[in-house]
């Protein structure tokens, strides 16, 4: 993972910030890492409530999002200070970017309407570069019109027609170095025979039919069984009769727990789950999966798989995959020379210690004068920045400007921010 510093407020623009434009749903996720990673110190689960009252509002296709401060203080039931801190920590994380600036400016009169509504704060969905690069991802272009490359040729849509789809996020087909990266699409299986019922990769068809000698398995893995009698499951495994048995019953757990996998019928379920009682799963750990890959993949709640089987048998092997690639990572780490071993370490450490020792340093920020706070108390028609400096840091902004202006800016943004909204 790269070093992360705040962004500041200079970059926080989508024509300055670095971060990449983003849809709602990889929006979100990008920002449940980010909290879980904690990157921000401050950053936490109420970050996250904002985030996701965010979300829900966005745009599909251009990923931007009405600040709308009152309506969230009132669906989360916090305090507006709280929202406006919380939704400038997303914006030192690099995953919020202005792409309109509010102020009080009478937007109703530009329109020829009466009455008075300033115009909204709206912001755009971005994803900060150490997201990708903790991910593995390969990004093309740079700040907010960068676009991720995805290999849609190694992983076809499986969404129904009607699903939305992110245009912002997965402009880009082609090469991708890292296949292991997570995805709305699902890996692609082999292809089914309608009229024989749907064949399961590298393995038999709920009837006797065996596959087709052409047919070929998505990962050099899972061996295909072509013109072979020897029945194995999805990722390759012989059957046994305790598994199919166990197999069985896990199918069975899953159909009645886990709505959205009930258009597939028991026998399809069943071939799926055969590796799950090969590894001698539990009920209660083949419902969890079932409902993990739901949540992954918005099943059950933003579409409805036709072919659930399908969606789980993925799962299933993308798991193994990344189980795969955790073991060759902790296989390379058991083998490679601790940092603080290696040449380069050292030679990193002798620049680093000649850079401190000759670099200028730094002159201190002026102490705050009670000058300073007498012209900061001069001007009340400031009230607006005032607020926003309330909102920010409330202990700074009584120390330069007042109790009794500060009072009397929380009071009069308030009043603009009701009368807005009432408007």
């Amino acid at each position: 993972m790269g070093t992360w510093t705040p962004v500041v407020a200079d970059d926080m623009e989508t024509d300055t910030t670095a971060s990449r434009h983003s849809g709602p749903r990889n929006w979100l996720r990008s920002v449940e890492w980010l909290i879980a990673a904690g990157l921000h110190p401050k950053a936490n689960q109420t970050t996250l409530a904002v985030a996701q009252d965010l979300a829900k509002r966005m745009d599909y296709s251009t990923g931007h999002v009405r600040y709308d401060l009152e309506g969230t203080a009132d669906r989360l039931d916090i305090h507006r200070s709280n929202v406006a801190r919380h939704v400038k920590y997303l914006r030192q994380l690099g995953s919020l970017a202005w792409a309109q600036r509010g102020t009080r400016r009478n937007v109703r009169k530009a329109l020829g309407l009466p009455g008075y509504a300033a115009t909204a704060t709206v912001y755009a969905a971005v994803i900060p570069a150490v997201y990708d690069h903790a991910l593995g991802h390969r990004i093309v272009g740079d700040g907010y019109g960068a676009r991720i490359v995805r290999d849609y040729r190694q992983m076809p849509d499986t969404r129904p027609s009607d699903t939305p789809v992110e245009p912002v996020d997965n402009a880009l087909s082609g090469p991708v170095d890292n296949l292991a990266k997570r995805s709305l699409a699902t890996p692609s299986l082999t292809s089914a025979d309608e009229e024989k019922k749907v064949q399961m990769v590298g393995g038999v068809t709920t009837t006797a039919t065996r596959p087709n000698k052409t047919a070929t398995t998505p990962s050099s893995k899972i061996p295909a069984q072509a013109g072979s009698k020897k029945r194995v499951t999805v990722l390759g495994a012989a059957v046994t009769a305790a598994g199919m048995q166990l197999g069985d019953k896990l199918a069975k757990a899953i159909r009645s727990r886990v709505s959205w996998t009930r258009k597939a019928t028991h026998d399809q379920l069943r071939w799926v789950c055969a590796d799950m009682g090969e590894q001698q799963w539990t009920e209660d750990q083949a419902v969890r999966f079932a409902v993990e890959t739901g949540h992954a993949h918005q099943a059950g709640y933003a579409w409805n798989p036709d072919r659930p089987h399908r969606l789980l048998a993925a799962e299933l092997q993308a798991a193994a995959v990344r189980r795969e690639q955790d073991q060759q990572v902790q296989e390379d780490l058991a083998q490679a020379v601790a940092w603080e071993d290696s040449t380069a370490y050292r030679e990193a450490a002798a620049r680093a210690s000649l850079a401190a020792l000759f670099a200028p340093q730094p002159a201190p920020e002026p102490e705050r004068t009670d000058e300073d706070r007498l012209r900061a108390r001069l001007d009340w028609n400031n009230w607006p920045e005032v607020a926003h400096h309330y909102a920010d840091d409330p202990d700074d902004a009584l120390d330069l400007y007042g109790v009794r202006l500060c009072t009397y800016a929380v009071r009069m943004d308030a009043r603009t921010s009701t009368s807005a909204t009432h408007i």
